[in-house]
């Protein structure tokens, strides 16, 4: 009897710790977002507007380039150098607009998108809270994910951002 006692309280805490697991799928999740859509729109319309404006700079300074090409032989040396100099700085001036407009766009994406992630992560973590799961792990960076251990809630978070 003592036995089957012992037996029974050496296992009795390996019950008391069992834990739920959870995986999310956030590019599901996130592709089912309708503000989604309508950011990357933004987005897209941004970039285009920064590549536009970018080309228009280049082909300027391609066409400056070509006239210099054309007239350089009639040009006297200090002409000359002044219009390399000024060519340099044209270039110069492309290289850091560009900068700026990749930074700009980087800040505009970060701007526009994290507020979306931050209502992902806390509807993940309110169905988290309310399935009692210990862990949610994101379904995408796990390489195996036992389904019959772990429940995928992918569904029940896409039905909370959606039911707001």
């Amino acid at each position: 009897m003592k036995k089957v006692l012992l037996i029974m309280l050496m296992f009795a805490p390996l019950s008391m710790f069992a834990q739920k697991f959870a995986h999310v799928n956030t590019e599901n999740v996130l592709k089912a977002l309708p503000e989604v859509t309508k950011v990357q729109q933004e987005l897209e319309q941004l970039g285009k507007k920064y590549e536009d404006e970018l080309k228009a700079s280049q082909a300027e300074l391609e066409r400056l380039v070509n006239e210099y090409d054309k007239n350089k032989s009639t040009m006297n040396a200090t002409k000359q150098k002044e219009t390399e100099e000024s060519l340099q700085e044209k270039y110069q001036r492309i290289s850091e607009q560009a900068q700026q407009n990749q930074q700009a766009f980087q800040k505009a994406q970060s701007d526009k998108l994290q507020p979306i992630y931050q209502r992902v992560k806390n509807a993940i973590e309110m169905v988290g809270k309310n399935g009692g799961y210990v862990y949610v792990m994101e379904a995408g960076s796990v390489l195996y994910i036992n389904d019959s251990l772990s429940k995928d809630i992918t569904s029940e978070v896409k039905a909370q951002l959606l039911s707001k």
